[in-house]
């Protein structure tokens, strides 16, 4: 018993390295995100998964949805899931203001996550990244793959993934 603990003990020692190793040798990659502000803080998605961003739409209201989920949004033809962002991060909804949406495919679906504003394409060095602090709120961690330093500001970055997977779970 006492061997396949120290083996297992080993294994995990070994690809623990080859991770750390693998970290940095990408140290000194680029990576892009797509960005958007919520609330004053800027937040970026991964530019492939971004497929466009468009303007303030007419949005059709969901009876007894999720607060989150704001309605459904004719894209060309396409119907479209609104998700707020303020709502789903639960920071305080401004009624009167006129989201922008970043429409991202999840699993073939597509999502608009609506952003108070939109920003610029970034381009951010892997060296940067830091693991997303434990004092940012959990609602919105929970849906946060990480924070990049940027030069003025940090970049948090949404996990669009873990966003499908939480709306397939609560929808």
């Amino acid at each position: 018993m006492q061997a396949s603990i120290e083996s297992r003990s080993e294994g995990s020692k070994d690809g623990m390295r080859d991770s750390v190793r693998g970290r940095a040798k990408n140290q000194s990659e680029s990576r892009q995100f797509s960005t958007f502000y919520v609330a004053g803080r800027l937040y970026g998605i991964d530019v492939t998964r971004v497929q466009e961003v468009v303007r303030p739409m007419h949005i059709t209201p969901i009876p007894l949805a999720p607060q989150y989920v704001v309605g459904l949004i004719n894209l060309r033809g396409q119907v479209t899931t609104a998700i707020g962002l303020r709502e789903l991060f639960g920071i305080e909804v401004s009624p009167s203001q006129a989201f922008m949406n970043v429409v991202c495919r999840i699993d073939g679906s597509l999502i608009s996550l609506q952003a108070d504003e939109i920003g610029d394409v970034v381009e951010v060095m892997e060296r940067d990244f830091e693991l997303t602090p434990q004092t940012v709120p959990t609602e919105v961690r929970q849906f946060m793959s990480g924070i990049y330093k940027i030069s003025d500001s940090l970049l948090s970055i949404v996990d669009i993934d873990r966003i499908g997977k939480f709306l397939n779970h609560k929808l």
